[in-house]
């Protein structure tokens, strides 16, 4: 594509990837600054620009914590661009070489807990899977407090009486210009799958049951985030904006006008333990009508085919993976399950430390599946189109690999093709793994189901089967837990005090 595409905000030109069959057009905007009286406003349409934007470079990523100290081998995970409010833009990689060809449409949303992450990280490089066919997008939103502080004052001046969805407003408005634009860079608007993991994956459910998302993408794939965790479940408004009060008197402010007048850096600062944060989605009866789950089981979700799935080893990044002490673990179990606790040790016996390690780590792989499982079994009973659920079972290579097992992420690389993003010793069979994983994935970006022609049958959810596909070190359906376990797990997600962990 060598001419300028025109855009509703003006003409952009991109530049040849390192395959030059592939265009790549980067730092688009598609919102206006969210900065002073903008920060904690819906995403406003960008100014208009005169002449044609160069799109060569990434934009600045949205405000977060930078850890610079990271092991060598998860560079290609991390965040490495500079960062400032002014971040709400998008990348596109496109094979088309005009307008008319109207090709299936990748739009990416990048994971991270909704505190950290970037559209430009390495490993999001939209490149490979654009020259199997398919016009890639990955997007920036605003993150944390600035994505997803609720107050009574922003809730009072929003006209609608509500507040704290930022950042899923920013994905809407992304996806929107999406729906309105791409078809100037040889995308199908009509043809569009919505695509995320982790925080992003719980972008993708935020979007099924969005009113404010609906008409606007065909498909969803969900990578290891979904609304039926209970810890990933959204504040209620009320709740949230009391939130906003405690941190707004923190800061020492008496009013939204004074937060916004504050620096970036000191409304920032001290909103973030670890990798995670208060500031989150919000059920605010406008952008999330209410609970993911009364919300699929009413069936008034946006109705489109899903891909879904999680990793072997999700929680292998805990310090404590597999390894809490027996008489601890026991005490932990006790105190988590109540009254159930003598049915989880029955299904996960131990009497010495390596038998409580192995049912640490089998007792979180069963509520992983069986939490997906459920999700698709109540979203079966309402929805018309089909689900198609995997378990990715492949460990990569690299420094304490034993250690980490297939850990959460870990299937992106290979989903994008992007190994060669890392230092990690790749073999023969991770780029073969990476190919069939792609090609399952761009079926359904173009189609609406994962199967084709060379591939093993993958088969769509059916809750009488039980069964979800395995991919990674395999490549075939297999069951997703005996039914003890799933019956266990059915009971225990139904009590209002249930956590993910």
């Amino acid at each position: 594509m060598n001419e300028a595409v025109r855009t509703t905000g003006g003409l952009v030109s991109g530049v040849p990837g390192s395959d030059p069959a592939v265009t790549v057009f980067k730092g688009i905007p598609y919102a206006a600054p969210p900065v002073g009286d903008l920060r904690w406003r819906p995403p406003q349409p960008p100014p208009a620009w005169q002449g044609v934007r160069k799109a060569a470079e990434f934009s600045p990523s949205c405000i977060q914590l930078i850890v610079e100290e990271r092991k060598p081998w998860t560079y290609e995970f991390m965040t490495h661009n500079q960062i400032s409010e002014d971040c709400l833009y998008l990348n596109v990689w496109t094979p088309a070489k005009s307008a008319a060809e109207r090709l299936p449409v990748f739009f990416w949303i990048h994971g991270g807990g909704n505190v950290e992450g970037s559209a430009a990280v390495p490993i999001y490089d939209g490149e490979a899977l654009a020259r199997r066919g398919v016009v890639v997008v990955t997007i920036n939103y605003r993150l944390g407090v600035f994505g997803f502080l609720a107050h009574p004052e922003l809730s009072a001046e929003s006209g609608r009486g509500v507040s704290g969805n930022y950042g899923t407003l920013d994905q809407i408005a992304a996806l929107r210009w999406v729906h309105e634009n791409i078809a100037a860079f040889g995308g199908d608007p009509n043809r569009i799958a919505i695509a995320g993991q982790s925080a992003g994956s719980r972008g993708v459910h935020n979007l099924m049951v969005s009113p404010l998302a609906r008409g606007l993408f065909q498909r969803a794939i969900a990578q290891s985030g979904s609304g039926i965790v209970p810890n990933n479940r959204a504040l209620r408004l009320a709740a949230a904006e009391q939130q906003g009060v405690k941190f707004a008197e923190s800061k020492g402010a008496r009013s939204i006008k004074e937060l916004r007048a504050m620096p970036w850096e000191k409304v920032e600062a001290g909103t973030r333990v670890g990798s995670t944060s208060s500031f989150q989605p919000v059920i605010d009866g406008w952008v999330i009508p209410d609970d993911h789950n009364a919300i699929f089981r009413a069936g008034k979700q946006n109705d489109v085919p899903v891909l879904t799935g999680l990793t072997a080893d999700e929680q292998s990044s805990q310090p404590n993976y597999g390894t809490i002490p027996l008489e601890e673990f026991r005490k932990q179990v006790e105190q988590r399950f109540g009254d159930l606790a003598a049915t989880f040790f029955k299904l996960y016996p131990f009497s010495n430390q390596a038998e409580a390690g192995e049912a640490q780590k089998a007792s979180a792989r069963d509520q992983g599946l069986v939490s997906m499982y459920l999700w698709a079994a109540q979203r079966a009973k309402t929805a018309k189109t089909e689900a198609y659920t995997y378990y990715w079972t492949h460990t990569m290579p690299g420094p304490d690999a034993a250690r980490y097992g297939a850990f959460h992420t870990s299937e992106v690389p290979y989903v994008f093709n992007t190994l060669n993003k890392s230092m990690r010793p790749w073999t023969e069979e991770d780029r073969r793994i990476a190919q069939m994983l792609g090609s399952y994935w761009v079926n359904f970006i173009a189609t609406g189901n994962p199967n084709g022609a060379g591939l093993p049958v993958w088969p769509a959810f059916r809750e009488d089967a039980a069964v979800t596909m395995e991919i990674g070190d395999r490549f075939a359906p297999r069951p997703v837990a005996d039914k003890a376990k799933i019956d266990f797990f059915r009971v225990y997600f139904d009590r209002p005090d249930a956590t993910a962990r």
